[in-house]
């Protein structure tokens, strides 16, 4: 027999109780020009080849073909360009400075779906970067400074989703995910361990008019953000 619950069954008695904010910024003018003539460059090669992206075997093709030639190489690069242009826009990383300073008495963990983002942050705003090539040890003295104090905040891509108990981080905040429901409750899980007085709150900056705005979408499809 399986038994089911929920987080926003368990937020209050046994996880913090918490707010999810969805806040929109705008590309400026110069990353809006490029972000559409990539994204032409892309779907343009997707048309040209009968690519249906959203079909199971889609993405699979779509690189298979891309693979062939200079053009497709050519679209690849474009839909990389798009989506960089949408996880790391100017706007997200200012509205990310007023949410840091907002929490500066707070423990935050900043969430991004590339490394590139996460350094990018970390050096911007000299808060200790965490990905797949942090070592253990590295990864748990950065913990324990977000736990005592040392740290504020903290950035990472996507070595906190699962498995880490951090306690004492009451922020999230989503610069850029990818469409999965489940990484994104994970994302919020990880600032809901319950404390006395502790109410967190789950960030999720998105890029308007983009792809991005969609698979933001998507991602919250789950009773823990209705």
């Amino acid at each position: 027999m399986a038994f089911r619950r929920d987080i926003v069954d368990l937020s209050g008695a046994y996880l913090a109780p918490y707010d999810t904010v969805r806040m929109e910024v705008d590309l400026a003018a110069d990353e809006r020009e490029r972000y559409h003539e990539a994204r032409a460059t892309y779907l343009t090669f997707l048309r040209r080849h009968g690519i249906q992206i959203a079909s199971p075997a889609g993405w699979s093709t779509f690189i298979l073909r891309a693979s062939q030639g200079d053009e497709g190489r050519q679209a690849l690069d474009a839909y990389r360009a798009q989506r960089q242009l949408a996880f790391a826009a100017r706007a997200k990383l200012d509205c990310l400075e007023d949410l840091l300073q907002q929490h500066r008495q707070d423990r935050t963990i900043v969430f991004t779906e590339d490394n590139a983002t996460v350094y990018e942050i970390s050096r911007r705003f000299l808060i200790p970067a965490m990905t797949h090539q942090s070592r253990v040890t590295e990864r748990s003295e950065i913990l324990a400074g977000l736990a005592d104090g040392t740290y504020g905040a903290i950035v990472t891509s996507k070595v906190l989703n699962e498995g880490v108990d951090v306690p004492s981080a009451n922020v999230a905040i989503v610069v850029s995910g990818s469409g999965s429901v489940r990484e994104h409750v994970q994302r919020l899980g990880r600032v809901l361990r319950k404390q006395r007085g502790k109410r967190a709150t789950l960030y999720e900056i998105v890029a308007r008019d983009t792809t991005e705005a969609q698979t933001s979408s998507r991602r919250r499809d789950h009773s823990a953000y209705r």
